[in-house]
């Protein structure tokens, strides 16, 4: 085997590994959804008063607006990554690729939230609402509430950011998965503020995470296989 062939090799590799994680990922979805859980969890912090914790500060001004104001801070901080680089490695080619992806992960779920019909937990009527719960899997079946609520937008701002998992690992593995932890601890917590605040359900924020799993991945093989490709003395495909 020659040398030329190692990136191309981890390249398959992790192509691989990915896709496990998002055939895996959606079979944990279904599950989950098929549990109820969703209910569950939500008539746990709401009450026929409403949500105490929907204007809280805690969870409204901070894990809300300013978990968003970080999310756009954070993609500011990726496009001087372009030429003001944090990270040895990443080529330039990759930076910008790094900032597109985030950037289509920030706009893919909130336009799919445009066409969703599926409520807010607030606007139910056993938590003072006027909206019947439906699944969001009962597509076409009005729940006679505003909709456009799934999946979660707000995780986004954490989840989106998924993509520097992917453009960092090649480089430098161990900042890779710091900043994979990061970012899922924050999505897990944006994800916690919506739902005590009755915003979203649990599986809305695991759809949002799943979502920017899949785009990342997909749109990271489209980047990494012409580079592999490219490499000198690297097997014909």
């Amino acid at each position: 085997m020659t040398a030329g062939a190692v990136p191309s090799l981890q390249t398959a590799s992790h192509g691989r590994r990915d896709a496990l994680i998002v055939a895996l990922g959606l079979l944990a979805l279904l599950a989950w959804d098929a549990t109820g859980l969703d209910l569950t969890l939500i008539h746990a912090v709401g009450s026929s008063n409403g949500f105490t914790w929907r204007d809280a500060w805690w969870t409204s001004r901070v894990l809300h607006d300013g978990g968003r104001l970080l999310g756009w801070l954070a993609l500011a901080a990726l496009v001087v990554n372009i030429w003001r680089p944090w990270w040895e490695g990443p080529s330039r080619r990759e930076r910008v690729a790094w900032v597109l992806i985030t950037l289509g992960c920030l706009l893919l779920v909130p336009a799919l939230k445009r066409v969703s019909a599926t409520s807010c937990p607030w606007d139910l009527q056993v938590f003072g609402g006027v909206a019947a719960y439906v699944s969001h899997w009962q597509f076409g079946v009005k729940d006679g509430g505003p909709g456009h609520c799934f999946p979660s937008g707000h995780a986004v701002a954490a989840f989106a950011f998924v993509s520097g998992w992917f453009a960092l690992r090649p480089h430098a593995p161990q900042a890779a998965r710091w900043w994979l932890a990061g970012v899922l601890g924050l999505g897990v917590l944006f994800g916690w503020a919506q739902m005590v605040r009755g915003a979203h359900y649990a599986s809305h924020t695991l759809w949002s995470a799943w979502i920017c799993w899949t785009a990342c991945a997909l749109l990271n093989a489209l980047v990494t296989r012409p580079q592999a490709a490219r490499v000198p003395g690297a097997s014909p495909r």
